[in-house]
């Protein structure tokens, strides 16, 4: 008969423990990208939530920009545009 080769029960339970807590961590990690996953997916719905309502604002209040701690707005001034042609002649 031959010998069986095996580790102590002292180094099997150590080892146990130290390979069920890297795998526990794996999952930990597993189910924190998932919630990552559902985050970033409620980020850009609401980024586009806002967006939409900016062109609310906008068709409300015309271009302006509103100090989002009290409510006030001052109108943004558009820039005049000069076309290339007139650019070219100068």
């Amino acid at each position: 008969m031959s010998k069986e080769n095996k580790i102590t029960e002292e180094h099997l339970s150590n080892l146990q423990q130290k390979v069920g807590g890297i795998q526990n961590l794996q999952a930990q990690i597993g189910g924190l990208e998932a919630q990552k996953h559902i985050a970033l997916h409620q980020l850009l719905a609401g980024q586009e939530d806002l967006q939409k309502f900016q062109v609310e604002l906008e068709d409300t209040y015309g271009k302006v920009s509103i100090n989002i701690q009290d409510g006030t707005y001052q109108e943004i001034q558009e820039e005049e545009t000069v076309s290339p042609e007139v650019l070219a002649k100068a």
